[in-house]
């Protein structure tokens, strides 16, 4: 009995994180909106809400939140899942492209009237620099404290930018799921950004 407790806890907690990442995918399926869409825009669309859904995952991989699984594997996931999420912002602003290359120009240059393409925009660009960053760590010689602190500041920007870009749209996405989705990505970042990267290590210092 107290081995299967543990166990319980682990099926638990990965059972509610993929029903959190799935549900509001699954719900934007059915969404009527996609009835007047062409297909890559609903490509596009779709991949930039597989990519919310993975934004929560992330920060929890990287923090070593997620029980069962060996800081290694979790380290591991954590690298491919950033090459996932470029991947669906790169499909995701290729499917907009295709729809519609002015509005996407305009978007990309800072200059359409809309403010969710603002942040949209701003977290795809800090997702690239992210990116930079991983590939190029030993290239720029940045000690390993400073390029985390650097990593989880951008990364940050990422999580708030495509939260922001997201609860602004209406669009496929069911209003309910995507913003307690919203909610959860923003929490996870937060979690780790700010409590295990910043207030843990001056709690640490302070009791040192």
């Amino acid at each position: 009995m107290i081995e299967r407790r543990p166990r319980l806890r682990v099926a638990a907690a990965w059972s509610a994180l993929i029903l959190a990442m799935m549900v509001p995918v699954a719900l934007a399926a059915f969404s009527p909106w996609l009835a007047y869409r062409g297909p890559a825009y609903i490509i596009g669309g779709f991949a930039g809400i597989v990519g919310l859904a993975l934004l929560l995952a992330q920060p929890l991989l990287a923090a070593g939140l997620l029980p069962g699984a060996r800081p290694a594997v979790e380290r591991r996931w954590h690298r491919w899942l950033g090459w996932a999420i470029l991947t669906a912002i790169a499909i995701h602003v290729g499917g907009l492209w295709i729809t519609s290359p002015p509005d996407t120009v305009d978007a990309l240059l800072f200059v359409a009237p809309t403010t969710f393409s603002i942040y949209g925009v701003t977290a795809m660009w800090a997702g690239i620099v992210t990116a930079v960053l991983v590939a190029a760590r030993r290239r720029m010689g940045l000690r390993y404290g400073t390029w985390r602190l650097v990593h989880n500041a951008v990364a940050l920007v990422v999580v708030i930018g495509t939260v922001v870009h997201a609860v602004q749209i209406q669009g496929a996405m069911e209003p309910v799921s995507k913003w307690a989705l919203c909610a959860a990505v923003l929490a996870a970042a937060l979690i780790t950004v700010l409590g295990l990267r910043v207030v843990a290590p001056l709690v640490r210092r302070a009791r040192g």
